[in-house]
């Protein structure tokens, strides 16, 4: 097939959404079919981004054609990139939805690309109420919305919000495995790379800082009497997206006197990086107040790590409490509970296969068989 990507895509950085339709593509493409990306010249006025830049340094992939030519804000724009996609003919376009900002540009192109009579329009909805809310959200998804023709969704929650907006046929599958992060090192190497002493015992937070994410919780947790007796340190690595969450979590550390057990790696992590981190730690912490679902667990299972998880969203439906890891309640003494009974010896058995069973799940190839049925009615 002739399939468009339309998201974030290099050099923009997008978190896991640029990292994840580069991935997509790369499958598609192996699958037989030809594909493109259409991402941004303009993701993000500069003073809606919370972060340091919306760029990458790092080399783009290799074999993949990406276009750079949707701006977000400007409308006779959206015309002319949606003019430039029904030309094309497409036999499907897959769309990102993760933040109803994107809706009325996203709705304007989909309308125009639909004016062909050929394009299907397959929505990938990362979220459909988002962890922010905003004015005027709900009339910008409801925009966006009506030329989708089906949805998919990697989280049951999501599913749900979905149908709260459209009858359309919609479909749930879980996020497949972030396996392009290169292999795993050695615990010695990796904690040679971050400085780190090799001979304790690390949890991980990882991935942007925003306020849903909890790591104000984590923190917290972390100055738990009990964990403190342990020994356990926590690496945080990953960019601030919040100023006020980044003040409050510095209070923390300060007022709990955290400062020599939390190690504090607070700038964009570039792809070839990841694995340093992954390796380093035993366990990685997601005390996430609200969410949907996350591509840090799928890169966890990427590098087979245990996993602490809060019961929330879609987060404990892949990760099976007391099988990869515990899930917990979004509290801190919970959290804290979590950390200490997995640090227990033998606290999960047969831990490692169970993992290894569970990481099976997540192919890209079950993700893109659901995509291209779902797209025709199959």
């Amino acid at each position: 097939m002739k399939i468009a990507i339309i998201g974030s895509a290099h050099p923009l950085r997008g978190g896991g959404i640029s990292t994840f339709n580069e991935r997509l593509a790369q499958v598609l493409q192996q699958q037989g079919n030809d594909v493109v990306i259409y991402s941004f010249s303009l993701q993000y006025p500069s003073f809606l981004f919370p972060g340091k830049t919306q760029f990458t340094d790092e080399p783009a992939p290799k074999g993949i054609k990406i276009r750079s030519i949707i701006n977000s804000v400007n409308p006779l724009n959206w015309l002319k990139s949606g003019s430039e996609i029904r030309k094309e003919q497409f036999d499907l376009v897959i769309i990102r939805y993760w933040l109803p900002f994107m809706g009325p540009a996203f709705g304007t192109i989909l309308r125009k690309v639909k004016k062909n009579k050929h394009t299907r329009v397959l929505c990938i909805a990362d979220n459909i109420i988002p962890h922010e809310k905003r004015p005027g959200d709900a009339q910008f998804t409801k925009y966006f919305i009506k030329p989708v023709d089906v949805f998919v969704t990697m989280s049951k929650d999501v599913l749900k919000d979905v149908k709260t907006f459209t009858s359309k046929p919609a479909y749930f599958t879980p996020h497949p495995v972030y396996d392009n992060y290169k292999e795993a090192v050695s615990r010695d190497e990796a904690c040679k790379k971050l400085g780190l002493d090799s001979s304790k015992q690390y949890i991980l937070f990882f991935g942007f800082i925003r306020e849903y994410k909890g790591l104000d919780l984590l923190l917290e947790a972390m100055a738990d009497a009990r964990i403190k007796k342990t020994g356990i340190e926590l690496i945080v690595a990953g960019e601030y997206y919040n100023k006020d969450a980044e003040a409050n979590n510095s209070k923390i550390i300060e007022q709990r006197q955290l400062q020599n057990r939390v190690h504090l790696k607070t700038d964009f992590i570039p792809n070839d990086e990841v694995r340093y981190f992954f390796s380093a730690a035993d366990l990685v912490v997601q005390p996430y107040k609200h969410a949907t679902q996350s591509g840090i667990t799928q890169i966890a299972y990427h590098f087979e790590k245990p996993m602490v998880v809060t019961n929330v969203g879609g987060l404990p439906e892949v990760v099976p409490d007391g099988m990869v890891g515990f899930v917990a309640e979004p509290n801190p003494e919970s959290i804290a509970d979590a950390i200490l009974k997995f640090f227990r010896p033998n606290s999960i058995p047969g831990l490692r296969d169970n993992i290894l069973n569970e990481k099976k799940k997540y192919s890209w190839e079950t993700f893109t068989k659901v995509l291209t049925d779902a797209a025709f009615g199959k």
